[in-house]
């Protein structure tokens, strides 16, 4: 390879890979967040589902 072309290759890198961080990085935040708030609604769901539970063994 010729010095231009390496020279080209080190100069676009950055230029690739910045966008491409800053997705990845928007992606793994949203899935964090997700988790988060999965982990916040966990125990409601458990009350709902213990009520439904004892209220069907209530109808039998």
């Amino acid at each position: 390879m010729e010095w231009q072309v390496i020279v080209a290759l080190v100069v676009m890198l950055p230029v690739i890979l910045l966008p491409a961080a800053f997705v990845w990085y928007l992606n793994v935040g949203g899935m964090v967040t997700a988790l988060k708030e999965a982990r916040k609604r966990q125990p409601a769901r458990e009350q709902a589902r213990e009520k439904i539970v004892a209220e069907q063994k209530a109808v039998k």
